[in-house]
Formats: structure tokens, C-alpha cells, sequence
């Protein structure tokens, strides 16, 4: 898959691509509808299939007031989900306050028709761009029937009467379901992340775990069924999000603890995968009536993992 961050040095073998703008975060079933979409056609058409994506995210931009604001995907992560669609070229927007202030008519003009002679637009449900986002679908259909190119709007994906959406994923993961998160995602949601110190009293009870630092979306505070991956081996777990009251700690930390693993992983990358949520956190009386619920913990996560392991597909 191209990358091509200068909008000024499209290749040629761009020009009558089908195309689609957005944001993307997370990589959704609803985007990938789409990305599976453009693929199609491009083909159909004997042309190239690009996504039109932005970084910085626009809302980290347009209000920086609201913080914290959480990515599902940093872009890394966003390309490479991008690219496993099988989508032939990302175009890399740098998103400025400048940028910003482009109306929806001057992108169309001089983006998506001078520099890509685009023969197809395709866009999600809500989709809206430009100064003001005047840029939506109807808006769009306009223009298009007026440069000389098709526009397409692809319905909402749901299940059980709730939309795919970024912010919508983006709320279960912060409820802590994130089993609704996955089934919005397609795959189960994941953070990856250093391995720091932390205060070690899992050690000292006989649970040791590895307390992990992430900038994306950590779910709510409690216990949860996981997947780590690092060094190309995956590894059953549990992962306790919170403060560890218990011991009236006041940080929130994410920390890991590995059913089939002994070792040193400080400093090391490892990947979370958040498989179901098992219990809220609990301050207990003291470090005996903590372990008993470990115990309690981890054999159901072994009865949770015990049909997912095998076929887990993140």
C-alpha cells in the first residue's frame, strides 16, 4: 500500500481512483464496508482504490479543549489495519487550524478533482468535511454531477439497533464493555504498550504482574479476561485496571498478570487483548481475601479462554 503525505505529488496512476475520505479511527466493520467497497470498484474499473485520512485526528485540532481525547488507532496501527483491506494508496493529510478553514468546495476542486481526477467518491452514512463540514453527501452528489464523478453513500453498519462508530466504540470501551467493543470492531480491542515498574505487591502476594503504560483508550477500572502478545508468543491473563484499593493506592495502572508465563518482561512492548470483563474492582479487607478472589479470577478466565485462543483473529 502507498503512503503519500505531499498532496502535491499524487502519482498519475491515482487519477480515476475510487476513493474515500475519513477519519478511521479504530478501523471499524463500518469502515472496512467501506474500504471493501472501494476495492470492488476500483477493480471493477481497472483503477486504484484510495483512502483520504487525517493526522493529527481533526477533533485533537479543532478543539483542543477537549482533553483527554483518546485514539482507538494511532497511526501506525491505523495504516496497517488500512492496508490489510487491501486498499491501494492512503493519502496522509496533515490536519492544521489552516487546513481547517478549507471550505468543502475548495477540497473538492482542488484536491479530490484537480490532483486525483477521482471517478468515484464513496463516504459513510454521516460524513462531513470542509469549513463548517459543509461537505456531506448531498452536497457532494452536487458537486460530483457537476466535475464529472459518481458519489456513493454507504448506509450505517449496526447490530441490535446500535451504529458502528468510532465514539461509539470509543464509550463502550470507556463503560468497559468490551465485548460490544469487539463485536463493533471486528476483533477483540487491543492496547500495546511498555511494561513498566509499578509498586509490586502482586509479587508479594504470588501474582506478579506487569503494569502497563498506553496512550490509547484504557477501559473502565475493573478485572478482565486478556490475550498478551510480545516476542511472537501469545499468553493467557487477566488484567486489573484501577487503583488497587485494597492497598489505597491513588494512581489508576493497568496491570497484567500471565496464566503460563514466568520470566522478566520489563521495558518490553506487549499487546493487550481485552477478550471479556470479569468483575468490577473491589477493595477487600486484606491481601488474604484478595488472593481468594484471584483464585476466583483466574479460574474463569481459563474457562472464558479455553474457546478463544485458538481461533482469536485480532
Amino acid at each position: 500500500m502507498k503512503i503519500i503525505k505531499n498532496i502535491d505529488n499524487i502519482p498519475k496512476d491515482l487519477t480515476g481512483a475510487v476513493v474515500t475520505i475519513g477519519n478511521f479511527d479504530g478501523v471499524h466493520l463500518g469502515h472496512k464496508e467501506i474500504f471493501r467497497k472501494i476495492v470492488k470498484e476500483a477493480g471493477e474499473r481497472n483503477k486504484k482504490s484510495v483512502a483520504i485520512t487525517f493526522d493529527p485526528h481533526p477533533q485533537k485540532i479543532i478543539h483542543p479543549e477537549r482533553r483527554p481525547f483518546f485514539l482507538l488507532s494511532p497511526l501506525n496501527e491505523k495504516l496497517r489495519l488500512v492496508e490489510s483491506c487491501d486498499v491501494d494508496a492512503v493519502i496522509l493529510i496533515t490536519f492544521s487550524i489552516e487546513f481547517a478553514r478549507i471550505t468543502a468546495e475548495e477540497f473538492v476542486e482542488n484536491i479530490l478533482w484537480e490532483r486525483l481526477r477521482l471517478s468515484k467518491l464513496i463516504v459513510g452514512y454521516d460524513y462531513a468535511f470542509g469549513k463548517g463540514k459543509g461537505g456531506n453527501a448531498k452536497f457532494l452528489k452536487l458537486y460530483g454531477r457537476r466535475l464529472g464523478f459518481e458519489v456513493e453513500e454507504i448506509g450505517a453498519v449496526k447490530t441490535s439497533g446500535t451504529i458502528f462508530s468510532s465514539t461509539g466504540i470509543r464509550l463502550a470501551i470507556l463503560d468497559g464493555n468490551v465485548k460490544l467493543a469487539a463485536e463493533m470492531l471486528g476483533r477483540p480491542y487491543s492496547v500495546t504498550g511498555t511494561v513498566v515498574k509499578g509498586y509490586r505487591r502482586g509479587t508479594d502476594i504470588g501474582y506478579p504482574t506487569a503494569n502497563i503504560k498506553s496512550e490509547k483508550v484504557i477501559p473502565a477500572t475493573g478485572v478482565y479476561v486478556i490475550i498478551a502478545e510480545f516476542e511472537g508468543a501469545r499468553h493467557q491473563g487477566v488484567i486489573n485496571i484501577g487503583c488497587n484499593p485494597t492497598f489505597d493506592n491513588e494512581e489508576i495502572s493497568a496491570e497484567v498478570h500471565l496464566l503460563d508465563f514466568e520470566g522478566d518482561i520489563y521495558g518490553k512492548n506487549i499487546t493487550v487483548f481485552f477478550i471479556d470483563r470479569l468483575r468490577d474492582e473491589i477493595k477487600f479487607k486484606g491481601p488474604k481475601e484478595l488472593i481468594r478472589q484471584i483464585k476466583k479470577d483466574i479460574e474463569r478466565a481459563k474457562e472464558i479462554l479455553s474457546s478463544r485462543m485458538k481461533d482469536m483473529a485480532p
